[in-house]
Formats: structure tokens, sequence, C-alpha cells
């Protein structure tokens, strides 16, 4: 405000994003130095000529009270006194200015105009300014700032600096989404969710233990005091879409008048949906939910029966359903049967989990109650509840098995009890006795779903082979929708993959998705098993950028699902990264993903995933969280045969990693004469990748006769590195280096550069072996291995520095620039700004000229 040209500065911003409280900050901030003057409009005076003015005109006459001229010239004369005392301009700040009316808003734009006074004034967007104030800014008098909500970007970084620990992509994503990057929900919701123990820290990373709560005192007192702004009947439309929303417009409108719900969306409290039929719902979920916690019964019933006037009950559809369900099992109102179950599966195709188990609960048909209890045991299923969800499909099973939602329950069944540790060759035997006790005929799909199950899990590819072209030899010319083709072709592109036949594999995983459009809404999780089967195929062909586009699209289209699935989400993204090398990347994904599965293991991922960061820990020198890792692997319940063998190895490299006795290889080298590693050629090359990685070059000509069986680019990496290893020629070496890069495999360039540096060193070509070395170096940058083996990481301990500011300091001392280390650690410039900040005071020095001097030698 001291150096602003205009004499007026607007603020323009949605309820909630931070204009009230900066209109405050600079009032705060000013007082000592200009006569500041503070101004409230509101609702009430909206209607009132002048009666925002009214405590600076309380000289004036009842005639003159209502005069432009005569209350402008009272203003003047009360600033005139003002500034009399200490010879300062006033400042005057309006906060909601948007409720001025327009006689408050004429005198205020002749203030600004006549230089009496500079104006900071806060407004919403919606409805906006008064005219008159409008007009200057048209004019060119004065400067409009419009405020945003927060995006992710920058809700991270204020969960970064608010948290002390790693907050995971999961916990950005669910808090961004629930407060809508409006920084007064943010505060609320973050208030309450730590007061509550949801927001969690575990083993240092910050975890969301449920949803996100809509009861608690932060998020209570925002809704009341918006209420109590608000004149009764916008607090009475607010309150019937929050309870009934989505809700038809124009029910609403015949309730509430089409002028109050014009104000609510002119406000942005209230949102449109268009389709065929216009609906209303709140800004925002979590606001509608806490609004609904502060309306007794007896008022929610009587505002239930208004709308019920003028609503018809069979247009309602979907999330509008289930909500009109909720809300009349909220009031004691009795529904059928048959629209609880409804309601109950259509909460459960949103993940609004404890609703289906509490509606799914309320039904008590003999006929509908089977469907009922497998509705639950999946949202129990959803929650981590494994041997609930168990239960209750052991019971409901048989009423179930000629259902047409029968494959589902069975898979969801095996997916319950392999949770728990229960082998499958326990549950077929089980579901077969159920069928002889009821003397009942089990459906021809019961036991071809079963041994497709079993051969799945042994990774018996050649049993899944002629089981597979059966189930293709079936195919009708229907558009999919076969669930037993679904999970035989995703079960046979995991095993192809592991057999070295990944690209066969990725036909099988794409035939497997071409079912899919009408299992989406199934009992079981279809679309997120044949996603893992077709990310390791990818990943085994070496097709980084594909594996990562499926994830990205599934994420972007599977958002309800997210708390779910998202810690084995992150485990794949994990893996992925583990593959290319990139070692610290793979680490950040691994480490939240494992305390994610420890709540939620759908995919049963938990003890790889946990296999994986022990690998990951250990490669970075992370001793104790290796240790804490491996010990999470042991206490695992077994993920199944189609996980453990790679499992097996990577915990044996971890082991080697840490110890460097000799013991972990000695089990890599044990793994490699197994019976899983004849069988599996794709899984063998991989695991002597690892050894490789170690540095025992004894494995080169097992790794070229493996190669040479398994399909892919990675692959065919492979064997060009080691086919040229052994022919240690630099020139050729140095071609292929860059050849491996070039096609994205830089962690096999940058052993190829490092074999090159050596070979061309012994033939005397010392200035190519430097150069070979800058490669290498390069190739380390890429990847994100700066501390290996470097002495910063040995540094870190003594100036207890956490992980990002090793990683940003390391590159400051190397000459980047802000922008370029945000670039490099895909962060925001904001983020390493901050970063450097607090190593600069932990370090004692000012800049990043003196970091360097600063660090332990």
């Amino acid at each position: 405000m001291r150096n602003v040209t205009s004499q007026a500065v607007f603020v323009m911003a949605g309820p909630g994003i931070g204009k009230s409280s900066l209109a405050a900050a600079i009032a705060e901030r000013l007082t000592g130095e200009l006569n500041v003057l503070q101004m409230h409009g509101s609702s009430a005076l909206a209607a009132v000529p002048f009666g925002i003015l009214t405590p600076y005109t309380g000289e004036l006459t009842a005639e003159e009270s209502v005069s432009p001229v005569a209350v402008l010239r009272s203003m003047w004369s009360y600033f005139e006194k003002l500034k009399a005392g200490n010879g300062a301009p006033v400042l005057l700040v309006i906060d909601d200015a948007h409720y001025l009316d327009e006689a408050s808003a004429g005198v205020v734009a002749d203030l600004i105009s006549a230089g009496w006074a500079t104006v900071v004034a806060a407004a919403r967007p919606r409805p906006g300014l008064p005219q008159p104030l409008d007009q200057l800014w048209y004019d060119g008098l004065a400067e409009r700032v419009d405020l945003r909500p927060l995006n992710r970007e920058q809700i991270e970084e204020a969960l970064a600096h608010l948290l002390d620990g790693t907050v995971p992509a999961a916990t950005v994503d669910a808090v961004w989404t629930a407060s809508g990057g409006n920084p007064r929900l943010l505060d609320a919701l973050l208030h309450d969710a730590a007061e509550a123990g949801i927001l969690a820290k575990r083993n240092g990373i910050w975890i969301l233990l449920g949803a996100l709560p809509t009861d608690g005192v932060r998020l209570t007192s925002v809704v009341t005091k918006d209420h109590l702004r608000r004149r009764p009947e916008e607090q009475e439309a607010l309150k019937l879409i929050a309870l009934a929303g989505p809700v038809s417009r124009k029910a609403i409108e015949d309730v509430c008048g089409a002028a109050v719900v014009r104000s609510l969306l002119d406000q942005q409290m209230v949102v449109e949906n268009s389709g065929i039929a216009a609906e209303l719902i709140l800004w925002n979920a979590l606001f509608a939910k806490a609004i609904r916690n502060t309306i007794s019964v007896s008022r929610s019933l009587q505002l239930l029966e208004k709308l019920r006037e003028h609503q018809d009950p069979a247009a309602l559809r979907g999330e509008g359903w289930l909500r009109s369900v909720e809300w009349a099992l909220e009031c004691g109102l009795r529904v059928s049967d048959a629209g609880m179950l409804e309601a109950g599966r259509e909460a459960l195709t949103r993940f609004r989990n404890q609703s289906a188990r509490s509606i799914a609960a309320k039904v008590h048909d003999p006929e509908l109650l089977p469907l009922a209890r497998a509705i639950q045991a999946r949202a129990l299923y959803n929650e981590g509840s494994y041997a609930e969800a168990a239960g209750l499909l052991e019971d409901c099973w048989p009423q179930l098995a000629r259902h047409p939602e029968g494959p589902a329950v069975l898979l969801l069944r095996a997916s319950a009890q392999l949770a728990t540790g229960q082998p499958l060759t326990v549950l077929a035997e089980a579901i077969r006795g159920q069928a002889r006790e009821t003397q009942a005929a089990a459906p021809a799909w019961q036991d071809e779903l079963l041994q497709l199950l079993q051969a799945g899990a042994e990774v018996d590819f050649q049993a899944l082979l002629t089981r597979a072209a059966d189930l293709r030899s079936r195919r009708s010319a229907e558009a999919g929708g076969d669930p037993v083709r679904a999970i035989g072709e995703a079960l046979l592109a995991h095993a192809l993959a592991a057999a070295g036949r990944p690209a066969e594999g990725l036909d099988a995983a794409l035939l497997a998705a071409s079912e899919l459009g009408p299992l989406e809404n199934s009992l079981f999780f279809f679309s997120e098993f044949v996603l893992g089967r077709l990310v390791s195929d990818y990943l085994a062909m070496g097709e980084w950028a594909s594996a990562e586009r499926e994830l990205d699209s599934y994420a972007s289209g599977h958002a309800p699902g997210a708390a779910t699935f998202n810690g084995s989400l992150q485990v794949l993204r994990g893996y992925s990264m583990l593959r290319q090398g990139r070692m610290e990347r793979a680490y950040q994904l691994l480490l939240p993903a494992v305390e994610a599965l420890r709540l939620n293991d759908p995919l049963q991922l938990f003890r790889f995933g946990s296999a994986l960061g022990f690998y990951a820990a250990a490669r970075l020198g992370d001793t104790a969280q290796a240790k804490r890792l491996e010990q999470d692997y042991k206490d695992a319940v077994a993920g199944g045969p189609a996980h453990d063998f790679l499992a097996a190895a990577y915990v044996a490299a971890a082991g080697e990693y840490l110890s460097r006795d000799g013991k972990g290889l000695a089990s890599l080298h044990t793994l490699v004469t197994t019976a899983e590693a004849s069988s599996r050629k794709g899984a063998l090359l991989e695991l002597l990748a690892l050894c490789w990685d170690l540095g025992d070059s004894s494995v080169i000509p097992m790794v070229q006769e493996a190669a040479r069986g398994v399909e892919g680019r990675w692959a065919g990496a492979m064997l060009k590195l080691a086919t040229d290893w052994e022919a240690a020629n630099g020139d050729t070496l140095m071609a292929t280096a860059a050849m491996l890069e070039e096609s994205g495999f830089v962690n096999l360039a940058r052993e190829a550069y490092a074999r090159a540096s050596t070979v061309l060193e012994q033939s005397g070509e010392r200035r190519r072996s430097r150069q070979a070395v800058a490669q290498r170096e390069k190739c380390d940058h890429e990847l994100g291995e700066r501390f290996r083996e470097g002495r910063f990481i040995a540094a870190a301990p003594a100036v207890h520095l956490t992980r990002r500011e090793q990683d940003i300091v390391e590159l400051a001392v190397q000459g980047l620039t802000d922008r370029e280390i945000a670039q490099r650690l895909m962060v925001s410039v904001r983020t390493v700004e901050g970063h450097l900040y607090r190593t600069y005071v932990k370090l004692g020095v000012r800049s990043r000229d003196e970091l360097e001097s600063a660090l332990p030698k």
C-alpha cells in the first residue's frame, strides 16, 4: 500500500480464500503508519442507504443523512480531525465490500477520486463490487487483485511447512480435494483431523487413517459463522441443498424462491450440474456434510417433508437417489429393501463404505439379504477388514452361487481369505464342501474360476494358456462383461511376463481390459486387478512410459477409489522407478506406499512393497529404515507365489547391500537354481540383474543366456550390455552406452559408461576415459543417486538435514539455480526456497555462497 500508484486496491476472492485475513493483516501492519479505519459490509445493511457510513455521520440531521453531498462532507471532516492528530494519511479498509449499498459505494468512490483516502476493499467476485467502485477499476483509478484457491502444488507446500515429516502424494491429494484449495477449510480440516487422530505420523510418514472428519470443532465453527452471516432464506436453501444434494434446481426454487438460488450461485456457495435436469450441490462436499451435522433430526424431517412436495422420487438417480435414502434413514423413515439395496450399491461404487455398510445392514428381505451381505463385505474389504469380509462372504456364498454377481463374489471371497493368510486350496475345498452340503449342482464357471486362480497363484502359464485358449474359443460377439475371461486373461498376462513372454502377456492383458466395461461396478475390483497385470507386462518389456501412462489414466478416472487402492498403485510406481534405477524416486514412493498398505492392502502387495522398500533403503544407505522394512517383510502375510519369488530376490539383494558379507549374494545364487527360476525366465533375468548390480560379474554369461529367451526392449538392452561388457571394446561400449541412454535405460547406460571408462583407462586413452566418467556421472544425476558414494550423506546426520534438504543443498552447491533445482526434483521453486532458508538457519550461513564451506568435512 505504500508503493501503489492508485488510490485503491480491490481484493477479490470467493468465501474462505483469505481476502478478509489479507485485509485484516494490511490494517494491522499499517496501523502505526497511517490512520486506519475499518468497515465491514453486511447483508443486513445492504438495503440501507449509507448504512455502513453511519458511525461517521452522527452529527447530520435526518434530512442531511440522506444527502450524498452532506455525507461526503461529513466524512471529509472526520478524516481531517484524524489527520490533525499525527498528520498521517487515511487508509480505509472495507471487508465484504460486495454488500455495500449503492449510496455508500458512491461516497467511497468520491473519497478515492478526490484523494481524501486510500481504500482497500475486499469483496467476492460474485456478485462483485457495486457499480461506482467497479467503474473506478475500469477507469484505471484502482488496482484489482484476484485471490484464487490454492492449487495442489501450493497445498503440498503448505503441508510441507506445517508438518514435520514426509507428506505423501495420497495425503496431499486427499486434503486438496476435501478442502477445494480453500485456506479456511484447509486450516479447519488439518486441526480437526489431527485432533481426532485421523491425520497421523507413522514411521515419519503423514497418512490419513480414515475419512477426514466433518464434525470437528474447527469445521463446525466455520460452518456456523458462515450461516450466521446469511439471510434466513439463504440458510434454509443451503440446508436443503446440503441434505438433498444433488437436488433439482426447480425443486429448490419452488421451496425457497428463484432469487435465493441465484444469490447462492452468485456467491459461489452452490454449484449447478449441467445435464438433462439442472441439479444443485454445495460447492464443497465436506462443507455439506458439516452443515448436515448441525441440523437436528426433527428439523431435518421438517425440511424433508417440505421438499418432498416438490420432488418426484421416481426421477432420482445415482447419487441423488443415494442421498435421498440416506436422508430418509437419518430421519427414521422407512425405505423399501429394494431401494436400500440399490442405494447400498450406489454408495459402494462411490467408495462411501460406511454408508454402504449401514444401508445394506438394514435390508431384511430374505431374497435380497445375501446380496446385501455381499455389499457389506465389499465395503469392509475396501476398509481393510478382511477377516470380517471373509466371514460375511462365507455365509452368503451358497445363496449367490447362481446369482449374476456369483463370480465376483467368489473372487472377492478368495481375495479376502488370501489376505488373511488362507491358501486357495483350502478355500476351494470349503466351497466344494458347501456345494456338497446343499446338494446343489455347482455352476459351470465355479470350478473353472477356482482352477484359474490356482494356476495363477502357481504362475503356471502353460495351464493358463490352455484355459485361455478354451475361453477365447467360446468368446461371444458381445462387447465384454465376462468375469471369468477377464480374470483368466489377466492371470495369463502376469504368468507370461514372469515366463519372459511379456509381449504375449500384454496381448492377454489387453483382452482382459476389453471385458471391463460392463464389470466396472461389480462387487469385485476387476479394473484394479487387470491394471496391475497390464502394468507388470509393460515393466517386464521395459516400456516405462506406457506403464506410467496406464497408472495415470486409472488415477484420473477412478478418484473415489484412491483411499482403497492408492497404496497398491504407488507400489507399482515405485517398482517402475526401481526397475529404471531411479532409487531416490522409488524410495520416495515406496515408503508411503508401505504405510498405506499397512492399513489397506486390497491387491496383497504389502509383502512385495516391503521387500522393494527394503531394497531401496539398503541401496541408499538408510540402515534404520531398511531394517524396519525388512521386519515388515518378515511379519507380513505371504503375498502369494506370484510375487513371493521376486520379493525374496529383492530381500536377499538388500541384505547384501546392508552387510556386504556375501550371504545375500549366496541366497540369490541359490534362487537361480530353483524350479521357479527355471520356469520363469523373465523373473530369472531380473534376479540376475540384481546380482550384477551387486558387482557379481560372474553372472554375465547367464544374463546373456536368459536375455535371449525373454521378449521386450529391456531384455534386449540387457543382452546388448552383457555382450559388449565381455567384449571389452571401449568404442563399442561408449556407443552402446549412448544408445541405452537414448532408449531410456539410463541405469544400464551408466554401467556401460563405467565399464568403458575402465577399459579406456587400461588402454591408455585417459582423456576418453574421463569423458566416460563424466557421462556416467551425468547418468547418476539423472537417476537421482547423488549421495550414494559422496561425502554429503555422511555429513547429513551431523547437521541434521532432512533428505529433501540434502537433495536441494547438494544441487545448490553444484551451482544450479532455484528453478533448475525445482525442475530436477519435480517440486516448486517456492519449496526449494523454503528448504534452502531452513538449511541456512541450521548451518548458520546467510547465502548459498557459504553453503559448501559450512558442510562438515
